[in-house]
């Protein structure tokens, strides 16, 4: 069934036809462009890209193990599947966003289970351990396919990021592993991640609100009128928010597994531009 506000159908049909997605928010589809259905909640997709692609500037700028950046080019990966899903509200399209949200989280938990010294990929206990996570990706993308309940995928992800959480604390605060890191640099780290927690979990009560609220958003958006009213779009500051929330958290991942499976030292969080960043420490570039 439409939903209407006055005379403006906010479920008008564009260019991509009828939503297949299981998933249509509150933003007013179609309202600006035939192309683009919903055009704030596509375009600040566009921070999660950019933000994406800077953390992938520096893990290349640093020499950083390939895995640090095939965690950015995820996210980035992210971006542009949710970007494409909130323009056309394909079921398609929405796999293109979510699943990548799976496979990046558990790219995550695969990094942070090798507590091993060294990045070699090959060993035999990296091998175990990335088939088993590329079974998990592959029975998960089966099952949602044919299950399609936007529930169980928020589930598995929530699980999933909690499993992160969890497994960064046990490395910082129990693990023998990590005693070679110095407590100043393990509160750096905590102080990182859990910045990033907090954006994280705040973008998501942002995004209930638009979800228990719609109604009365919508009501205040015609009366406000656009531009200002993309203000109101709360699931475009989930992504903005969830964006920023994940850097940290990256960013907080990175050092505590390079500090535990090469040396500390060699490594340090700097500032450009307000945002942290890892890099190599003076004076031990490679």
């Amino acid at each position: 069934m439409l939903s209407h506000y006055g005379a403006v159908d906010l479920r008008k049909l564009g260019a991509w036809g009828p939503v297949t997605a299981t998933l249509d928010w509150c933003e007013p589809n179609h309202m600006f462009s035939y192309y683009i259905a919903e055009v704030a909640n596509s375009f600040s997709n566009l921070y999660t890209i950019c933000i994406a692609c800077y953390g992938a500037t520096i893990a290349v700028r640093e020499r950083l193990p390939q895995r640090f950046l095939l965690g950015y080019l995820g996210v980035a990966l992210v971006g542009i599947g949710s970007f494409i899903f909130h323009a056309t509200l394909l079921w398609e399209a929405q796999l293109a966003d979510e699943l990548p949200m799976v496979y990046v989280a558990s790219f995550s938990v695969w990094s942070l289970g090798d507590d091993q010294p060294g990045f070699n990929a090959f060993s035999r206990r990296a091998k175990i351990r990335s088939v088993f996570f590329i079974l998990f990706d592959i029975l998960f993308t089966w099952s949602y396919y044919l299950y399609r309940n936007p529930v169980y995928h928020q589930l598995v992800f929530a699980s999933l990021m909690l499993t992160v959480g969890y497994r960064t604390a046990h490395l910082l605060l129990w693990s023998e592993r990590s005693v070679k890191i110095p407590d100043e640099k393990k509160k750096l780290i905590g102080k990182t991640f859990l910045i990033g927690v907090v954006l994280f979990v705040f973008g998501f009560f942002v995004w209930n609100l638009d979800n228990i609220f719609c109604g009365t958003l919508t009501h205040w958006k015609f009366n406000i009128g656009w531009p200002v009213a993309f203000l109101l779009e709360g699931h475009s500051w989930w992504h903005i928010f969830t964006a920023a929330g994940t850097y940290y958290m990256f960013v907080g991942v990175m050092l505590t597994s390079l500090g535990i499976k090469d040396d500390h030292q060699n490594y340090e969080i700097v500032r450009r531009m307000g945002m942290p960043m890892v890099v190599r420490s003076q004076g031990r570039k490679e």
